[in-house]
């Protein structure tokens, strides 16, 4: 609430629709979240593209420097309209609260963030150096005085529409850099080994639902992997309906 993200709802206000919470822990911090998965059912689906990870990301073949940025909480810097925010009241054992910010957890986040961000860099994109996906802010160039110009010109934007940049997640002018759960350069395009290490410590899946998570990290990479289709072909197999696990 002292963040600008919550408010409690007063006992003389009339409430018509509330959602569950609850908590999520990662890396020994906890989040709260709504349990937003009812009303998603009913909302009609923002159609406003979201780039494709792999092929942006083959734009950085020809980059000497690359910058990359992340947005600080970046859904929580819209602020909602006032019909959004009484479809978005959470209900807790200490009260209800509304949103008067983003949350993260409905549907039309992603899409709507991305063409929030894009609107602020036309120019930028139109040039083809800056990268924008969801809240990542990936910049790049071949000399280091383009590579000034354009750190200065990303961030005049960013003071100007009064956005928040976490700081501890951004890489200044680096040859090669981890970016949306790749390792690139202008020489390759990898995997992040610490994101394969995490997985090889899964346990095997049990169900229909744990194997579908287990295989969408393969899946996310699949354009590193020779024959995925070939080899996964069974695995999916085993996820539908009609079959047996």
């Amino acid at each position: 609430m002292d963040l600008g993200v919550l408010w409690k709802v007063g006992h003389n206000q009339q409430v018509e629709v509330t959602t569950p919470i609850f908590i999520v822990w990662n890396n020994g911090k906890s989040r709260m979240l709504g349990d937003f998965r009812a009303l998603n059912t009913y909302t009609i689906p923002n159609r406003y593209s979201i780039p494709r990870i792999h092929e942006t990301l083959t734009q950085l073949s020809q980059a000497k420097f690359i910058t990359a940025m992340d947005a600080l909480k970046g859904f929580h810097q819209n602020v909602l309209t006032d019909n959004s925010k009484r479809l978005l009241r959470i209900i807790a054992p200490c009260g209800i609260f509304e949103y008067l910010r983003m949350p993260f957890g409905i549907k039309n986040a992603p899409s709507h963030y991305q063409k929030m961000i894009n609107t602020i860099f036309p120019e930028e994109l139109s040039e083809g150096w800056l990268i924008i996906y969801i809240d990542d802010i990936i910049f790049f160039s071949e000399t280091w005085e383009n590579h000034l110009t354009r750190l200065e010109r990303v961030l005049q934007k960013i003071v100007q529409v009064n956005m928040k940049i976490s700081l501890k997640k951004c890489h200044f002018a680096y040859s090669e850099l981890k970016a949306l759960g790749h390792v690139v350069s202008r020489l390759s395009l990898g995997i992040d080994k610490n994101k394969v290490a995490a997985v090889l410590l899964k346990t095997m899946p049990q169900t229909k639902k744990e194997m579908k998570s287990v295989l969408a990290f393969p899946g996310y990479y699949r354009q590193h992997i020779k024959d995925f289709s070939k080899i996964a072909k069974s695995l999916y197999k085993l996820c539908d309906q009609q079959t047996v696990y």
